[in-house]
C-alpha cells in the first residue's frame, strides 16, 4: 500500500508541475514600475498606461495572455535576467551600460529629462543645480546623469517620484530630475512644484528582453515597428496625457 501511495503522490506531483507549466507557457510576463504616467500607473486599482498598450498588443500578436508585475524601478532588469518575467516596459532609457545586462528593442519613444522644483525655488538655471539636493528615481538615467554631470551636488535617491515629489516639497531635495511626461502628471497633482524651463537631456525608451532571446526580441520590434507605422504609439500617449 504504502508504494502505491508513493507512485499516486508522484503522479500528481507530475499532473501539478505539468499543469502549472502549461499555464506558465500561455502567459507573458511584463515587468514594470508603475509609478510612471503616462507610461504605467495605477487606475482604480488597475495598471494601465502607453507601456500597458503596447504590452496589451505584443501579447495578442503572440496568442498569449498578458501578466503584468509592478516591481521597484532597479529590480526591473534582474526580473528579466532571472527569467522570472518575460520582458520590461517602464520608460527605460537605452544606454551601453544596460546593453551588457539586457537586450533592447528598437527605441520607441524619445524622453525629453526636465527639473521639477517648487513654486518660490531661487534655481533659474541648469548651471545652479551644481550644489544643489537634487532628488531622482534609483536606477535611471536621470540618477546616472546627475552622478556624471553634478559631482558637488547631494543626490537623494527614492524608489518613487511620488516620494521625491515630497522630498521637494518639505525642502529635503531642491529639485528632481525626471521624464517631461511624468513631470507634467507631478506637477499637476501637485500646485506647489512647477517644471523648469528648458530640457536638460533627451534620451531613447526601449523595451528590454533576457539577452539571446531573439525569438521574444524580433517579436516585439515587429509589433512596436507596426504600432509606429499606423500611430497607435503616439494615440496611446495622447490617451493618458489629455
Amino acid at each position: 500500500m504504502r508504494r502505491v501511495s508513493i507512485g499516486i503522490i508522484v503522479v500528481l506531483c507530475v499532473l501539478l508541475l505539468t499543469g502549472c507549466n502549461s499555464k506558465r507557457d500561455n502567459l507573458l510576463i511584463m515587468v514594470t514600475e508603475a509609478g510612471f504616467a503616462p507610461y504605467e500607473f495605477y487606475e482604480n486599482g488597475e495598471i494601465v498606461g502607453v507601456d500597458i498598450e503596447i504590452a496589451k498588443e505584443i501579447a495578442k500578436a503572440m496568442g498569449k495572455e498578458l501578466e503584468v508585475k509592478d516591481v521597484a524601478f532597479d529590480f526591473i532588469i534582474n526580473e528579466v535576467q532571472s527569467g522570472k518575467a518575460d520582458f520590461g516596459a517602464a520608460g527605460i532609457s537605452i544606454s551601453e551600460e544596460r546593453k551588457e545586462q539586457v537586450d533592447f528593442t528598437i527605441e520607441y519613444a524619445v524622453s525629453n529629462q526636465v527639473v521639477v522644483v517648487r513654486n518660490d525655488s531661487s534655481i533659474n538655471n541648469f548651471d545652479e543645480l551644481k550644489n544643489k539636493k537634487i532628488a531622482v528615481q534609483l536606477g535611471t538615467v536621470g540618477e546616472q546623469y546627475v552622478l556624471e554631470n553634478y559631482p558637488d551636488a547631494e543626490i537623494v535617491s527614492q524608489k518613487k517620484y511620488l516620494a521625491a515629489a515630497e522630498d521637494v516639497k518639505s525642502g529635503k531635495a531642491d529639485c528632481i530630475v525626471m521624464d517631461e511626461l511624468p513631470a507634467k502628471e507631478l506637477v499637476a497633482s501637485n500646485p506647489e512644484l512647477k517644471i523648469m524651463d528648458g530640457i536638460l537631456f533627451t534620451d531613447k525608451y526601449g523595451m528590454v528582453v533576457k539577452k539571446g532571446n531573439t525569438e521574444l526580441l524580433n517579436k516585439i520590434n515587429e509589433v512596436l515597428t507596426k504600432l509606429m507605422n499606423e500611430g497607435k504609439i503616439d494615440e496611446f500617449i495622447l490617451k493618458y496625457t489629455e
